[in-house]
């Protein structure tokens, strides 16, 4: 039965790009486009639901089904189908993908009116699902690389859709180029499992490694590839800078991003190589220590910044470094259930953040904001719930991911990387209602010229629908003290012999419920003591004054993009224009380029002299050709 109509979970997205890319701008209908686009995102998210009911009528061990649709590529021993893997991690993705994205989609209705690309804009949305819901299905690394490099492309698109403006396009190209850097891992990785294995295909490549010795060189080499790709993806050190910028195009946008496509990305390859990084602990190390840099660095950076998308966006990276602790942990379940919860309150307030720069008539600095919550009643309400979700207040979604994660940080990685987390998750609070406090408490502080107002419809159901995801979906993984973990149990065949082979080097360590019951309390009081610090603080704040000594290094995000500019782009630019321009490629390339044209014209000048047009000159030269042929056979 699935096997009849899987297909069109990818095929719906990728006609209602085509159809607005042809006719969008022909039919001229906002109504048209935006409704066709969200609707053929509509129907894969019901086809994902059929088929997570039919996934979950079959016995455990049945639980995984791949459909082969065509051979793509055939050369030599490479040998590649386009073919989609069925299985509980993937299915949570398509649900994901597709049923955030419808939201984002109809929000964007609203949102994108009377924008002249409203059309084009559409086109790139229903893209961008294609690529995602490809990414996510793949069986083989070489079709996860053409989704991972198609939801690239359309981040360019989208990031850059205001295409006129100077700081788009900017802001594009450093998107593109930084994920180009990591995207030189993943196929690092593919090369290394190519030559080693003699396959790209995922399942026989867990497969294939699964007898390997603990931290065998090629193991962690391919690991380290793939996170070098995952960090490019999904925005950690080094390649992190890329996603703050990103918040130069419209706002859907960001939301679509941060929340249900490109960044989740990385963390879906490692989740889905599990095994690999549970036989190349070396590498899981990296994973671990690099979220935590990631996750306490960006944090720290959101409690100075005043632009209300970038506040999101560096707290995206640091609730991604959050995600790649559970997976540096092998804490896979934990990972992909953060994912989840993320999914839903990071895009409530993503696309709550674009109520207020609507209603604000595209302001975005919030130190510009206050008062908004009497003027935008559903914005404000929903936002809040956003915000104390995402700073682990019970019982909403983000309580029950993020504690999973600091449980799990407490027993697989000690007390020191424990501690450093639940920090990080303070900080997650306090910048939080920072951005609460500034923007929809305390007196207004805008120009009499700008008259909030709440979103339409269009924008504001969403927002609702959000928010109760972002209240009850923590459910899904309830604790094991608290009752049963659906989540857990329904991905238990993914990790299955993940989590059988970790036990052979390192058994799982036994803890009482009452260690549990007081990790649970500390992270709760750390969240509402930070709430409460940084609400009383900023709730009231009328006047700002300039950032000095540490402010200031956090308001300017550690001058990371700085030393980027400075120690590579400003270089690349100066070698580009001294030598590689001005020598190698005019000198040089040129030099011989235009020196060969111009030999063969002065060769060419030399002997067309010998073209008179005197029929006697031709004669002679016939006769001396003649001559000089007889004498050549009588002396050879």
């Amino acid at each position: 039965m699935m096997q009849n109509y899987f297909i069109l979970i990818t095929v719906f997205p990728l006609l209602g790009f085509l159809i607005n890319s042809i006719f969008g701008k022909k039919i001229n209908s906002e109504k048209f486009s935006g409704w066709l686009s969200s609707i053929f995102v509509f129907i894969p998210f019901l086809l994902g639901i059929m088929a997570f009911i039919e996934l979950l009528n079959l016995p455990e061990e049945s639980r995984r089904i791949v459909f082969t649709y065509f051979n793509w590529i055939s050369a030599g021993k490479l040998t590649v189908n386009y073919s989609f893997l069925v299985d509980p991690l993937s299915l949570v993705m398509i649900l994901v993908v597709t049923g955030i994205g419808f939201l984002i989609h109809v929000y964007s209705i609203g949102y994108m009116h009377g924008d002249e690309g409203y059309a084009r804009f559409f086109a790139y949305l229903n893209l961008f699902i294609f690529a995602m819901l490809h990414l996510v299905l793949a069986d083989n690394f070489l079709l996860i690389f053409l989704g991972w490099e198609g939801v690239g492309l359309c981040s360019y698109l989208l990031i850059g859709f205001w295409y006129e403006k100077k700081f788009t396009g900017d802001a594009a190209k450093k998107a593109f180029i930084v994920n180009r850097i990591g995207d030189f891992g993943f196929l690092m990785a593919m090369f290394f499992i190519f030559t080693n294995f003699g396959t790209l295909d995922v399942s026989q490549f867990l497969g294939l490694i699964a007898g390997f010795p603990v931290n065998s060189a090629i193991l962690v080499a391919i690991a380290l590839f793939f996170f070098m790709g995952a960090t490019g993806k999904s925005a950690q050190i080094p390649l992190y800078t890329w996603l703050p910028d990103a918040m130069a195009g419209p706002t859907p946008v960001s939301a679509l991003i941060h929340a249900a496509t490109m960044v989740t990305a990385g963390i879906y390859l490692i989740a889905r190589t599990s095994l690999l990084y549970v036989l190349a602990p070396y590498a899981g190390n990296v994973v671990l220590i690099i979220g935590i840099a990631t996750a306490i660095l960006s944090a720290t950076i959101a409690v100075k910044q005043n632009d209300i998308k970038k506040i999101l966006a560096y707290s995206t990276i640091s609730q991604l470094g959050f995600m790649f602790i559970a997976l540096g942990t092998f804490s896979f379940v934990a990972a992909i259930f953060h994912l989840v919860t993320h999914a839903f309150f990071k895009a409530l307030m993503f696309l709550g953040s674009g109520s207020v720069i609507h209603g604000m008539h595209d302001e975005q600095d919030i130190r510009k904001m206050g008062g908004l919550k009497d003027k935008m009643k559903v914005t404000y309400i929903t936002f809040l719930i956003g915000a104390f979700a995402i700073s682990g207040i019970p019982p909403l979604s983000g309580f029950f991911s993020k504690d999973e994660i600091l449980y799990k940080t407490f027993i697989n990685a000690g007390i020191l990387p424990y501690i450093l987390v639940l920090i990080t998750a303070g900080f997650t609070a306090f910048y939080m209602f920072r951005l609460v406090g500034l923007t929809f408490f305390g007196k207004p502080r805008y120009g009499s010229e700008v008259h909030p107002h709440e979103s339409p419809k269009t924008m504001t159901v969403p927002l609702i629908i959000l928010a109760i995801l972002s209240a009850i979906g923590g459910f899904i993984g309830l604790p094991h003290i608290l009752g049963f973990n659906a989540l857990d149990h329904w991905l238990e065949p993914v990790f299955k012999n993940s989590y059988m082979a970790l036990n052979g080097f390192r058994p799982e360590s036994e803890h009482t419920s009452l260690l549990e019951w007081a990790l649970i309390a500390l992270s709760v009081v750390v969240a509402v003591a930070a709430i409460y610090i940084s609400f009383r603080k900023y709730s009231r704040q009328e006047k700002f004054e300039e950032e000095k000594g540490l402010g200031k290094l956090l308001e300017n995000k550690y001058y990371v993009d700085e030393a980027y500019d400075n120690a590579i782009v400003k270089p690349i630019f100066w070698s580009s224009d001294s030598f590689l321009w001005k020598i190698f490629d005019v000198k040089i390339i040129d030099g011989f380029v235009n020196g060969v044209a111009t030999s063969a014209s002065r060769f060419s000048l030399d002997w067309k002299r010998i073209q008179t047009g005197i029929v006697q000159d031709y004669a002679a030269l016939a006769v001396t050709g003649i001559i000089a042929v007889i004498l050549y056979f009588i002396f050879a």
